[in-house]
């Protein structure tokens, strides 16, 4: 079976998406990569429920975002404090804007995205989370000051 672009761009969405619940799932219950990974691509990736159908997801996206996130965490968290104010620390910030700034830095730091469609993409899945709060301006700033760390030569 042969994708559309447009069916490629909403499972790479859906792939942040759950690479963001999943981060966030992982540091609450302090469960292990591998198990929550197997968890998200076996229950949630295309599955159906009454409430509706969840997105299939981009998996090769999905396991760098969460293997990139986990083995480079401190650099990520160092990259998003210096993002933050001084008086913000990230291990004070919501923990599901942890994770999202997690997932976005992991693939800041090591794909081939281009960093605005990162960030766009982000500021999406923080409009999911956080339906008119100031959260997506937020986190659209922060990613701007890691992408331009990150990889500046794309500015």
């Amino acid at each position: 079976m042969t994708l559309s672009g447009n069916q490629k761009r909403r499972m790479r969405s859906a792939a942040r998406l759950y690479a963001v619940q999943a981060l966030f799932q992982m540091e609450q219950s302090d469960t292990g990569a591998d198990r929550v990974r197997e968890e998200f691509e076996t229950h949630r990736f295309g599955a159906v429920y009454e409430e509706g159908e969840m997105e299939e997801g981009d998996v090769d996206l999905f396991r760098a975002l969460i293997d990139r996130a986990v083995n480079w965490q401190a650099k990520i968290d160092q990259m998003t404090d210096r993002a933050l104010v001084a008086k913000w620390p990230i291990a004070r910030i919501d923990p599901t804007l942890r994770a999202l700034f997690r997932a976005a830095g992991a693939e800041l730091t090591e794909g081939d995205t281009p960093p605005k469609v990162v960030i766009t993409e982000f500021v999406d899945v923080a409009r999911a989370f956080f339906e008119g709060g100031d959260e997506p301006k937020f986190v659209n700033a922060v990613l701007d000051h890691m992408a331009r760390e990150a990889r500046p030569e794309a500015f």
